[in-house]
């Protein structure tokens, strides 16, 4: 088994950027989901309420982001927030400080999106724990992302996905960080301890499906109930108390820094009990 994909989405919801190496830290993959847009609540906004994020591309250099949209324009927004001014985000039931950027910047998001928004990001000094349930260590967090540091997928899986769809779908609706060539079918829901060359990575939690997975990437529309209503339908149930359609293993690293690159071997070292879905269909 190879590393085949690593993928960052620097914007929380917007368009990922691909990689062929990339360091990580405590937080995850360098660079991930370390920005997010906000309401005038200062709460997390996604492609769940907005579709047209998906949009939104997004590259990265040393000094700073790009974002750009097709109507709008472009925009460069420095890696800092000019004044620094912090204050409390959430982001599902977690809320930490975030950095929130000028009115220019905030401006044109709001114009793309419709409403008002506004871009922070954190720094280093806001610490967001992962789910107590499912830490490592009592000292894993994470950045922006939904609850984990890391998402896996195996090319197999969505393979076999695609033969239960009448229309397939692409791996980025997921928005994995790692891909895997050579696995079996959902092979990695299993995987306890593996490495991906010289690194120990640990699967958490099977990751529960949500509305996302149905925008079309390329029209920032929803596109009907699939691939999430199939998905439901054979790997759907209540997993560790949560109702849910699951794809994708949570994944945390057993150091706080590291590399990977495309290509890099993938080993497992140890596997857990297959994951019982209660009322699975």
């Amino acid at each position: 088994m190879i590393l085949s994909e690593i993928n960052i989405y620097p914007i929380k919801s917007l368009r990922g950027i691909t990689l062929q190496k990339a360091e990580f830290d405590d937080r995850g993959l360098c660079n991930d989901r370390r920005w997010m847009l906000v309401d005038e609540n200062d709460r997390f906004v996604t492609q769940r309420e907005l579709p047209s994020l998906a949009l939104i591309d997004v590259s990265l250099d040393e000094r700073g982001l790009t974002v750009g949209c097709d109507g709008f324009g472009s925009l460069r927004v420095d890696l800092y927030a000019k004044d620094g001014i912090l204050r409390p985000v959430t982001v599902f039931d977690s809320t930490v400080e975030g950095e929130i950027y000028d009115e220019t910047v905030n401006e044109w998001f709001s114009e793309v999106g419709g409403k008002q928004l506004r871009l922070v990001r954190m720094p280093q000094s806001s610490r967001r724990p992962v789910s107590e349930k499912y830490r490592v260590r009592k000292t894993d967090v994470v950045s922006f992302a939904d609850g984990y540091p890391f998402l896996l997928i195996g090319e197999a899986s969505l393979n076999d996905l695609n033969r239960h769809l009448s229309k397939p779908v692409e791996m980025r609706r997921f928005r994995p960080n790692f891909v895997v060539q050579g696995s079996e079918a959902y092979e990695e829901d299993r995987w306890q301890d593996f490495r991906i060359g010289g690194n120990v990575f640990h699967g958490v939690k099977l990751s529960a499906r949500c509305v996302i997975t149905t925008v079309d990437p390329l029209k920032g529309t929803f596109d009907g109930k699939d691939p999430l209503l199939t998905l439901s339908k054979y790997r759907g149930g209540v997993l560790n108390g949560k109702r849910g359609a699951f794809f994708g293993q949570n994944v945390i690293a057993e150091a706080a820094t590291g590399t990977v690159s495309v290509g890099d071997p993938v080993e497992v070292i140890a596997y857990a009990e297959p994951p019982v879905m209660v009322g699975h269909r």
